[in-house]
C-alpha cells in the first residue's frame, strides 16, 4: 500500500479547517494520492457546518498510520480533542498555537518514517506559536529542525510562474549586504534540482532577477550585479545548468509568464512575491526545497477576519494537494507508483 499525504490542520481557529473540507468535499485533489488529515474531529465539524458541508461531518473517519485512508471520506488522525468553546473562531490563543504545532510535529515525524508520502500545510499564525512557547517563527523553521535540514530555500509556484527567494524574511536595507556569490549559486542549484527531480522538467531554463534597476545600468545604480550575481550565473553555467541573468527586474517576470524560462531566481522576498501574487494569489502554491521530505503549502495566512463564515477559498490548498501528490508520484519508485484508484 502507498503511504497516503497527510494535510496538517494549521491554526483551529483560522480558515486552515474550512479550506481542508473544502477541498476535500469539492476537488479530486491529487487524482490517486489519498490523503489524510492530521487535526481535530471537532474542529473539522465545525469547519463542515461553518462552509455548509454539514453531509461531509457524517464522513469523517478516524484514521491511524498504516490503515488504507476510506475513499470520500474526511480521512483524520486525531492530534489533538478540542472543543469550540476551547477555540473561538479568529482569536489566537496559546491553545491554537500547540495544536498547530503538535499537528505538525507529529506530520514530521509520520513522513521522516516513510508513513506519509509528504505533508501539505493549512495556515498557522506566528503569535500563537510564541504564545504556546515555541522558539520557532514559522513551518519552514520548524521543518529544517526537525529533519536536520541547514541548507532550504522557498519556491512559490503557480501554473505559469514560479519563483526563488536568495533573502526571505529581512529588512530591504539588509538585503544587498545579505547577498553573496555562493548564496545565489547554492540557491540556483537548489532551483535546477526542484525542477528536475520534483516537477520533471528535462532541460530547466532558470533566470536570475538583477538586485538594483536596470541590472546596474553598467554600475551607475549599483555595482552587485557585476560583483556578486553574475559570477554565480557564471559558476552555474559552467556546470552544464542553463542559467541566464542577471535580467533587470521590471521585464524578466514578463518573460517567465510567456514561458521563456521555468523559474526566477529572485533576490529578496518583494521582488519574487508582488509579481507572483498579482497573477497566482488564488492558485500560488508555497514549497519548501532542500527537506528529506515533501512539504507544499497554501499561499496564505489564517485570515482570521473571515474564519468561521465560510468565504475562505479553497484554491490554493487544491494547488497545495495537487502538487504535493504529483511530487510524490514523480519521487515513488514504479513498483510502488498508486494504483488508478479516484480519492477525494
Amino acid at each position: 500500500m502507498t503511504a497516503p499525504l497527510g494535510i496538517t490542520m494549521g491554526c483551529p481557529a483560522g480558515v486552515g479547517p474550512e479550506i481542508i473540507v473544502k477541498a476535500l468535499a469539492h476537488h479530486r485533489a491529487g487524482g490517486s494520492m489519498p490523503f489524510v488529515v492530521l487535526g481535530d474531529k471537532a474542529m473539522l465539524k465545525r469547519a463542515c457546518k461553518s462552509t455548509g458541508l454539514d453531509h461531509m461531518a457524517e464522513r469523517i473517519r478516524k484514521w491511524s498510520p498504516g490503515m488504507e485512508p476510506e475513499p470520500g471520506a474526511i480521512n483524520v488522525m486525531p492530534v489533538t480533542d478540542l472543543s469550540e468553546r476551547q477555540v473561538p473562531w479568529g482569536r489566537v490563543t496559546e491553545t491554537t498555537g500547540q495544536a498547530a504545532y503538535a499537528c505538525i510535529n507529529e506530520a514530521i515525524t509520520l513522513c521522516m518514517e516513510h508513513k506519509l508520502a509528504g505533508m501539505v500545510t493549512a495556515p498557522i499564525n506566528k503569535e500563537g506559536l510564541r504564545l504556546a512557547g515555541v522558539e520557532f517563527p514559522g513551518h519552514t523553521e520548524i521543518l529544517a529542525h526537525r529533519t536536520g535540514t541547514a541548507r532550504y530555500a522557498m519556491m512559490l509556484a503557480g501554473p505559469r510562474l514560479r519563483v526563488t527567494l536568495v533573502t526571505i524574511h529581512c529588512a530591504l536595507k539588509e538585503v544587498a549586504p545579505s547577498l553573496t556569490t555562493e548564496k545565489i549559486l547554492e540557491l540556483i542549484n537548489t532551483t535546477h534540482k526542484a525542477l528536475t527531480d520534483l516537477f520533471r522538467i528535462e532541460s530547466p531554463r532558470l533566470a536570475v532577477a538583477a538586485l538594483n534597476p536596470h541590472a546596474g545600468e553598467g554600475g551607475m545604480f549599483g555595482d552587485e550585479e557585476s560583483r556578486i550575481i553574475a559570477p554565480a550565473v557564471v559558476q552555474a553555467s559552467a556546470t552544464g545548468i542553463e542559467v541566464s541573468g542577471p535580467w533587470p527586474p521590471d521585464t524578466v517576470f514578463h518573460a517567465a509568464w510567456n514561458g521563456s524560462y521555468d523559474a526566477v531566481v529572485c533576490m529578496y522576498h518583494d521582488q519574487g512575491l508582488i509579481p507572483f501574487k498579482l497573477v497566482h494569489f488564488d492558485d500560488g502554491v508555497n514549497i519548501t526545497l532542500g527537506l528529506p521530505i515533501i512539504r507544499t503549502s497554501v499561499d496564505h495566512g489564517t485570515a482570521y477576519d473571515i474564519a468561521g463564515t465560510g468565504r475562505a477559498s479553497a484554491s490554493s490548498m487544491k494547488a497545495a494537494m495537487d502538487m504535493a501528490a504529483m511530487f510524490a508520484q514523480n519521487t515513488l519508485p514504479p513498483q510502488l507508483m498508486p494504483h488508478d484508484r479516484a480519492y477525494h
